[in-house]
């Protein structure tokens, strides 16, 4: 009974929340896969593979797979190095193999060492980069792609070029009135929905599309020269027939199997998307409510089995992707049947009703990218950060302002080097102390000793004068590696010349004992 109860509990929750998910990806699909230089409808089919094959297989609850934009430049670069985009598919397929092989290797373990202030800033970042590229798109221009999250952009400008430009030429004011009155109603809803009754289950997204479309046409009634053209509507590819809908599917050549290209686009996809996809599962695993942990190693599984699958039916590579797992997370979903849903969603529309996607304002859909953008940097996660001490607030900084002014990943690899600097000024910080009363003298370890520490320890063992009494302290630790242990043992080794009685207390003294052969000395362990 719990169990049915427990399933019919998540179909509540997961249903809507996989129609908000599935509006966030609609657009971001089509973009990306205009970004990335590629066929529109393959953008799709990697947001349906991402969705049904990695939310089956992945174990993340929350997670979503679909095209990702940090991907965009490496895509389009491979697609130009290969004869076709046929080719390109075959090396999607092998990306997927290699994945899966990283699996079997544990690889996934890799995304354990990426501070937390540097996956904060990660969501931030991806937070502030969703406003500031959708902003154009709510008033009206629409010259950059919807999946574009880099900061240069086409033509020579850049993320700030392209929003003072929108600004200054490109004003819709049909546009402008449906994204004004989508995000208002957004974040009055997000502060008025009832918390019982049945309009609790309503998402607010969905309820923004009705907005859109039916303002749009309302528009074209009241106010024709406000109304919105092709060009700022949604642009899903119509097939004239299921032979033709068909057609839209692609499968690689595997003839290309021996070019050298193919293995150098491979080897690279599998790569960075292996790396973006456990950073995003990572951040997934620490905004979740629930605080579920995901198996990174098969995670790695999951995500290839979607490479291989989508380069076999002509889509593009697929990762885990942050901001569609973000609106997931903020729609209360519950269990990976929503993204399961949310591509089952993409599939019936671009298969039945591919005409009615296309009323849908891109105005209207900013205005939800925006909003999901609002709650992955909250003015709060700047704070909490900063409360925490600049070890943490520090890091977070520099990822944002990194990812800001150049890419996802680029901008987390230095965000990782600015943290592991702190890391290692943390650990410089002083691990051994000394007290001493006359002849009797204390050296005490207070964390585990690392090689960074073999300086300090000889420093302070420097201090015992001869004929002293001395406790060295090692119960604090758990572990004690070589260097310092020679450091020990070549003090206890003279201390018999000197006069010096030493004791060595803590578990880890029993190891140290068994590298010691100095009869001279005189060694007690406690």
């Amino acid at each position: 009974m719990s169990s049915v109860l427990s399933i019919a509990r998540s179909w509540r929750t997961d249903v809507p929340a996989s129609l908000v998910v599935f509006l966030v990806a609609l657009p971001l699909c089509l973009g990306i896969a205009l970004a990335s230089g590629a066929p529109l409808f393959s953008g799709l089919i990697a947001g349906i593979v991402g969705g049904i094959v990695v939310g089956a297989v992945s174990k993340s609850p929350l997670s979503v797979s679909g095209p990702a934009a940090g991907l965009t430049v490496i895509v389009l670069h491979a697609i130009e190095s290969v004869p076709t985009y046929q080719t390109f598919l075959l090396a999607v397929v092998l990306a997927g193999i290699l994945q899966i092989i990283f699996s079997f290797t544990r690889a996934g373990i890799l995304a354990e060492f990426v501070p937390s202030s540097v996956i904060t800033g990660m969501l931030a970042a991806i937070g502030l980069i969703l406003i500031l590229k959708q902003i154009p798109h709510l008033i009206g221009y629409d010259g950059d792609f919807e999946g574009s999250f880099v900061y240069a952009s086409p033509g020579g400008g850049n993320t700030f070029t392209d929003l003072a430009r929108s600004f200054r030429d490109d004003i819709q004011p049909g546009a402008v009135l449906i994204g004004v009155v989508s995000l208002a109603f957004l974040f009055w809803w997000d502060a008025a929905r009832p918390k019982n009754g049945p309009l609790r289950f309503v998402p607010g997204p969905l309820v923004v599309v009705l907005i859109g479309v039916i303002g749009n046409l309302l528009l074209g009634v009241i106010a024709p020269e406000w109304q919105l053209g092709f060009k700022h509507l949604v642009q899903v590819p119509i097939a004239d027939s299921v032979a033709g809908f068909v057609g839209l599917f692609t499968i690689p050549d595997f003839t290309a199997i021996g070019n050298a290209a193919v293995w150098t686009a491979a080897v690279t996809l599998a790569i960075v998307a292996s790396l973006e996809s456990l950073l995003s599962v990572k951040a997934v695993d620490e905004i979740d409510p629930k605080r579920r942990t995901t198996d990174k190693n098969w995670e790695l599984m999951a995500q290839g089995t979607g490479n291989l699958v989508s380069g076999m039916i002509g889509g593009l590579p697929v990762t885990s992707v942050i901001v569609r797992s973000s609106a997931n997370v903020d729609a209360g979903a519950d269990s990976k049947l929503s993204a399961i849903l949310h591509a089952t969603w993409l599939l019936l529309s671009v298969a039945l009703v591919p005409a009615v996607l296309n009323l849908i304002p891109l105005s209207a859909l900013a205005a939800v990218l925006i909003a999901t953008g609002y709650k992955l940097a909250k003015p709060k996660l700047f704070v909490e950060r900063y409360k925490q001490g600049w070890t943490q607030f520090v890091p977070l900084v520099v990822t944002v302002i990194a990812i800001l002014f150049s890419d996802l990943l680029k901008g987390i690899m230095v965000g990782m080097v600015v943290g592991f600097i702190f890391v290692i000024a943390r650990n410089f910080r002083t691990a051994v102390t000394t007290a001493h009363d006359g002849d009797d003298w204390l050296i005490r370890a207070r964390r585990n000793l690392y090689f960074i520490h073999k300086y300090e320890l000889q420093k302070r063992l420097g201090m015992v004068p001869d004929g002293a009494n001395l406790l060295i302290d090692l119960s604090s630790t758990s572990y004690v590696d070589l260097d310092n242990i020679d450091v020990i043992n070549a003090f206890i080794k003279n201390a018999g010349y000197r006069g010096i009685t030493v004791v060595v207390r803590g578990d880890i003294a029993e190891k140290t004992e068994t590298m010691i052969n100095a009869p001279t000395a005189k060694v007690q362990y406690a």
